[in-house]
């Protein structure tokens, strides 16, 4: 009982088809790979840009205030 056996991933498959239908897995596969595609775009963005916003967004503490 411990590994699935080839009929248990065929059965497996099998309902997946049904529930998804078989254009809607391309669909899905070509969509994840455009969001990974975008991620990697932006990651490699924003390491050749050097952030100037950083020092924009830095808060200066009184010592006189109170919250």
């Amino acid at each position: 009982m411990g590994s699935l056996s080839i009929w248990h991933w065929l059965i497996v498959l099998a309902i997946a088809l049904l529930l998804f239908g078989r254009g809607k897995i391309p669909e899905l596969m070509g969509d994840v790979a455009k969001g990974i595609k975008s991620f990697k775009k932006g990651m490699n963005d924003d390491e050749d840009t050097p952030s100037q916003t950083t020092a924009s967004r830095t808060v200066e503490h009184k010592a006189d205030e109170t919250k």
